[in-house]
């Protein structure tokens, strides 16, 4: 029978003598509650904006990408992009030629991303599913054509279906500028405009797909092709096949991810999820600061009942426990019903939407929410921290208290 923990409860429960000892105990019980509850609902919002991330770029991004480690570009073969090929997991290898390009319609012209692709490139990417105006189709009755960004289509009012315009490309040649003949420096190509896509603004205003030949022709790369992107088999692993690869290029190539391509984006999210515990962790420790005055209140109040106690030979030890069980039951209370209610919002969030984005031309129509089971570890471990932190002192001025000077 553990005896600190049963006169610990008795005081906690003890109905006999509602004092300011009892309601600053509460306050501090419902303060642990409240900040629980919402540090729950914030890492999961976080979590959820974390999926969000990797769902928008889902459509864009290939499972891995291989690129050069120095340079922009590099050479091409047969027989490097059989090895590729035959490496286990790979089901399709898709040939990328991208770089910056002056695109002009009518009178309007900006600089815009343009991303060169194979034929097989929708095999692995989602790109149709993105289309809110015309077709996907870069090559259809021996005919290329380009798929804008909504972003671009909004600053040079493209209209895929007007077939008597066409876009115009231009691109530095390997020449010396000649200030007599300027477009002469500039390699021009036309393309018609078959449709637009809109997946997430950083790509919508900037990046237009046109077929990898007229890429090749434009910007003068010839074999050379600054990524690869590759689709994994089903029942393959991502990691295992992303690790073969690397073995089999070397280290002249990287071979990255989904996650590794926006390593940044995912980072800073993962600092900002990092910042908001700590805060609210502070926000915890500060709410708990009750705690400490109620134990404190408590040890004054109590003097006689721990000198009788310490008569019977209970020891020190016995009575600091009593106090530090004392503030655990008021922050595990505290804490149940922060982690249930945070867990019951986070729910109904989840379900019905309940807390809206605000913006019209949000992705979603809510809040996105995830809940972790590490964010209810770390979270219940910072609040047996904390407790710790604000109990121990009250506990160990009532294991000190002078027996003959309180009975």
């Amino acid at each position: 029978m553990n005896v600190p923990f049963l006169i610990a409860k008795r005081y906690f429960f003890s109905r006999k003598k509602r004092n300011i000892i009892s309601i600053i105990s509460n306050i501090a019980m419902i303060g642990v509650a409240v900040g629980t509850m919402a540090l729950i609902i914030v890492l999961s919002v976080f979590n959820g904006l974390e999926d969000l991330i990797r769902a928008i770029y889902s459509s864009f991004d290939p499972d891995l990408k291989i690129s050069v480690v120095e340079g922009k570009s590099f050479e091409t073969d047969t027989e490097f992009m059989n090895r590729i090929r035959r490496t286990p997991g790979v089901a399709v290898v898709s040939e990328v030629i991208e770089d910056n390009a002056l695109l002009r319609y009518n009178d309007r012209q900006m600089v815009v991303k343009v991303k060169g692709v194979s034929e097989n490139f929708f095999e692995q990417n989602q790109i149709d599913s993105s289309i809110v105006e015309g077709h996907f189709d870069l090559y259809r009755n021996d005919e290329y054509f380009a798929v804008v960004g909504r972003g671009v289509q909004y600053q040079l009012s493209i209209r895929p279906s007007n077939q008597f315009v066409s876009l115009q490309f231009l691109y530095p040649r390997n020449t010396k500028f000649n200030p007599l003949n300027p477009e002469g420096s500039f390699n021009s190509l036309p393309i018609r405009p078959g449709g637009v896509f809109a997946i997430e603004r950083q790509y919508d205003d900037a990046y237009v797909f046109v077929p990898l030949n007229f890429a090749e022709e434009l910007l003068e790369y010839g074999r050379r092709r600054t990524s690869l992107e590759i689709k994994v088999e089903d029942g393959h692993s991502i990691e295992t096949v992303k690790k073969a690869l690397q073995s089999t290029l070397g280290t002249a190539f990287k071979v990255q991810d989904s996650d590794e391509q926006h390593t940044s984006l995912l980072r800073a999210v993962k600092v900002e999820k990092l910042f908001v515990f700590i805060t609210f962790a502070f926000i915890l420790l500060i709410a708990s600061l009750n705690i400490f005055f109620s134990l404190s209140m408590l040890v004054i109040d109590k003097k006689k009942d721990i000198a009788i106690l310490a008569s019977m030979g209970a020891t020190a030890t016995t009575i600091r426990n009593i106090f530090l069980f004392e503030g655990a039951l008021v922050a595990f209370i505290g804490a149940t019903y922060g982690l249930s209610l945070g867990m019951l919002v986070c729910n109904l969030q989840e379900s019905f939407g309940l807390v809206s984005m605000g913006m019209a031309t949000s992705i979603v129509d809510s809040y996105p929410v995830k809940m972790q089971v590490s964010d209810f570890v770390f979270t219940g471990l910072a609040i047996v921290i904390i407790t710790l932190l604000v109990s121990i002192r009250p506990a160990y001025k009532a294991a000190s208290m002078s027996v003959t000077e309180n009975i």
